[in-house]
């Protein structure tokens, strides 16, 4: 099969002919048509993510949408034809999704939302994941809070403050000026952090009581942000980015919570690999009720132009969401 294999950290992304996979037991063998690239994928292939542990050679990439084409041992709940969508690789010991076919634990994978693309679906795994495990799992999202979401035009930000809107929750999102109508569409008030200060919005929304969650998807000086905007005593900070050194002291003297997120940890680890499966299965079911959209970038990319798409990635250039076309 063709994939495009990683033969040094720092090293050109190149495609090459390499043996194709056979599930072994719980795992399926999908035919990849689509892989989602994300910052992470960027820092793996650069060597600067260390906390993934790659060791190459290796094929990269983490989300992807495919169909089934063999099962293993053991595999009940998916048989061939099924089309399905997961984060399943690219870390660790896992093959990743820039190849035709990837042998997959079978518990990482769900079915694709029915109303999305291959291309779509491939978009939404590690998004959705983290949002959920920070959003629902640690904070317990629901009806009557009122939740900040730091950066809320992002791959992790609009999903979470989809996730957020559809379980009931009154959503705020920071955002650029020139994102804040995006912001808007998906369902949160726009707050324009490059000229609201957190004081200014925490009184001006909350009335000065701050946010019963605070969801930050973009670290450093935000976390620190985050942890002024919360509510006393009842109030929940979460991070997916929570690196550094930062004075819990804010927060402390609110006496609220911090939960950090590390979303690579089941596939790391295999531990609770089963909570991924669950959650991609009420993302699509999500998805399929109108209430959640992946941000699609609308370049398309092959097998040939990873390098391009990691470019666009690293960059920041990009709409939405990269995604690779493996086999359309």
């Amino acid at each position: 099969m063709r994939a495009v294999v990683l033969e040094e950290f720092g090293g050109p992304l190149e495609v090459r002919e390499i043996e194709r996979p056979t599930p072994g037991e719980g795992q399926v063998l999908v035919r990849v048509h689509a892989s989602g690239v994300n910052p992470l994928d960027t820092k793996i292939r650069a060597g600067r993510a260390a906390h993934a542990r790659v060791r190459p050679p290796a094929v990269l990439g983490m989300d992807l949408a495919g169909q089934v084409v063999e099962t293993g041992a053991g595999v009940s709940g998916f048989t061939p034809g099924d089309e399905v969508y997961g984060l399943t690789g690219g870390v660790g010991d896992l093959q990743g999704s820039l190849a035709q076919f990837a042998a997959v634990d079978a518990r990482l994978l769900a079915r694709k939302p029915a109303t999305l693309s291959m291309r779509e679906a491939a978009a939404l795994p590690l998004a959705v994941i983290t949002a959920w495990e920070g959003l629902v799992d640690r904070a317990g999202v629901g009806a009557g809070q009122k939740v900040l979401v730091h950066g809320g035009a992002g791959g992790v930000g609009s999903v979470a403050v989809q996730i957020a809107a559809a379980r009931g929750a009154e959503v705020f999102a920071t955002a650029s000026a020139a994102r804040t109508p995006l912001v808007r569409r998906l369902g949160a008030v726009p707050i324009d952090y490059t000229s609201v200060p957190v004081e200014r919005y925490v009184a001006e929304h909350t009335g000065g009581a701050g946010f019963d969650i605070v969801f930050d998807t973009v670290g450093g000086p935000v976390l620190d942000a985050s942890f002024e905007a919360v509510r006393t005593y009842t109030g929940h900070v979460v991070s997916a980015l929570g690196w550094g050194t930062h004075a819990l002291a804010p927060l402390s003297f609110r006496a609220a919570t911090y939960s950090g997120i590390f979303t690579l940890l089941p596939m790391l680890t295999g531990r609770g690999r089963e909570h991924h499966g669950e959650i991609l299965r009420e993302a699509a079911a999500l998805v399929d009720e109108g209430k959640l959209r992946p941000l699609l970038d609308g370049t398309r990319y092959t097998l040939a132009d990873v390098a391009d798409a990691h470019r666009s990635v690293e960059s920041g250039t990009a709409d939405g969401k990269v995604v690779v076309d493996v086999e359309p």
